[in-house]
């Protein structure tokens, strides 16, 4: 969420950088300063009917004490009619701050002044590249052959047990599930990030910390009896940790990773973009999370950005990064880099994870703070990244490396896979 006074000191930047996200309701940023002069102006009037009711008060006993009853009476009709206009004003407030919370929930993040002007997918700025993609056969499968013809999953019992997207993992493709996400995690807290084993199931508050509500409800399944919801990555249990809380900032950044399975209902109806495992509604993902002081953030994205690609590197894939334009950021974020790694068989681009900084977007919502040097209390930055993400890091694997003899799994996965080969 946007904080307020950096809206009214900056009324200019702040339409200028919505624009460069293609944001269309422009006009709502002098519409939420409009309601916020009035807001103040209520306020100050409550504050101030307040301090007279508590003033006259205190008259009434020292008149009280000295038995001028009368003078007494009179002040408490003064009280009684100062009273009447506080709940006529309180009502007004809460009309007020309703409207004004209801704005400003609207307002996505000001995007970096590195992001790329752009509305669609193909304006994203490509970074850079690596790997090398290789060229297969005539008789190369795509993976949702090569799954069946190895048996690693079955997409029809999953349908049977769940729905369509809910894919279920057996004998040599579950320990691949297993080996990936024991390597990814190893790796991770190699790097010094500490594990974590969230809640599966988030509430409403916490949904609303991370920018999951009210932006992206209709992506996740809601269990309406008990208000919960099931979380679509780890990112919203794991940054929440911190909700409310003061960092000391000797204790900057503040680095996490937690393996969950994920959940959405986004939709995938017919076609080779959600195919096997190109587009499901339950998949297994790692995540990294850091918090840090606001001046080191950009750095920190950075190292964040090279610790993924790292990842693919030890994997062997083509990948390439992108840096994403103003139309195609999520609500939350300042500045995004995608992962997309090359699906041979398939001959297309596949993304596999996200960083980004959401600088104090969740944590002004959050209340993740820390205290400067000064003693004053300030907003952290947030920063996630998907470290990986399973399905299409599996498709790709299953995809270019295969050969008559097997799937060649890369160096890097022998120790956790048991062997060299599905074959």
């Amino acid at each position: 969420m946007l904080q307020v006074n950096f809206i009214r000191q900056n009324p200019d930047l702040v339409k200028e950088r919505l624009a460069a996200r293609n944001f269309a309701n422009i006009g709502l940023v002098d519409t939420l300063l409009e309601i916020d002069d009035e807001l103040r102006k209520v306020k100050f009037s409550t504050e101030t009917i307040q301090a007279t009711i508590n003033t006259v008060s205190k008259e009434i006993g020292i008149l009280m004490g000295k038995g001028e009853k009368e003078a007494a009476a009179s002040k408490k009709n003064e009280v009684t009619s100062l009273k009447n206009e506080l709940t006529t004003q309180l009502v007004k407030l809460e009309e007020l701050e309703n409207g004004f919370n209801k704005h400003i929930l609207q307002l996505p993040n000001l995007p970096h002044h590195s992001v790329p002007l752009g509305k669609t997918p193909e304006e994203n700025q490509v970074v850079r590249k690596g790997g090398e993609i290789p060229v297969l056969g005539a008789t190369a499968k795509p993976h949702w052959e090569l799954i069946k013809d190895y048996g690693l999953i079955d997409f029809e019992t999953g349908a049977k047990i769940a729905g369509s997207g809910f894919p279920l993992y057996k004998a040599r493709g579950a320990k691949l599930q297993r080996s990936l996400i024991q390597f990814f995690l190893d790796y991770n807290t190699d790097a010094g990030y500490v594990e974590f084993m969230p809640p599966l199931m988030v509430n409403e508050a916490t949904a609303y910390g991370t920018g999951q509500l009210p932006d992206k409800e209709g992506q996740m399944y809601h269990i309406t009896a008990d208000g919960l919801y099931l979380i679509p990555t780890a990112e919203v249990p794991v940054t929440n940790i911190y909700r409310d809380e003061i960092v000391k900032e000797n204790e900057l950044p503040v680095k996490m990773t937690a393996y969950t399975p994920c959940f959405r209902r986004e939709a995938g109806s017919f076609g080779s973009d959600v195919r096997g495992l190109n587009r499901v509604h339950q998949f297994d993902k790692v995540e990294i999370i850091q918090l840090v002081h606001p001046k080191d953030s950009y750095k920190v994205l950075e190292d964040m950005v090279e610790h993924v690609e790292k990842l693919l590197q030890l994997l062997h894939l083509p990948y390439r990064i992108l840096r994403l334009c103003g139309g195609d950021m999520g609500f939350t974020s300042a500045l995004t880099y995608d992962f997309e790694v090359y699906s041979a068989a398939q001959q297309k681009w596949l993304e596999v994870s996200s960083v980004s900084n959401f600088e104090t977007f969740q944590t002004n919502r959050m209340k993740i703070r820390y205290k400067d040097e000064a003693g004053k209390t300030q907003l952290l930055h947030s920063l996630n990244g998907s470290s990986l993400a399973l399905p299409r890091i599996v498709a790709s694997l299953l995809e270019n490396n295969q050969s008559e003899k097997g799937i060649h799994l890369p160096q890097i996965l022998h120790k956790y896979f048991g062997a060299a080969i599905i074959d």
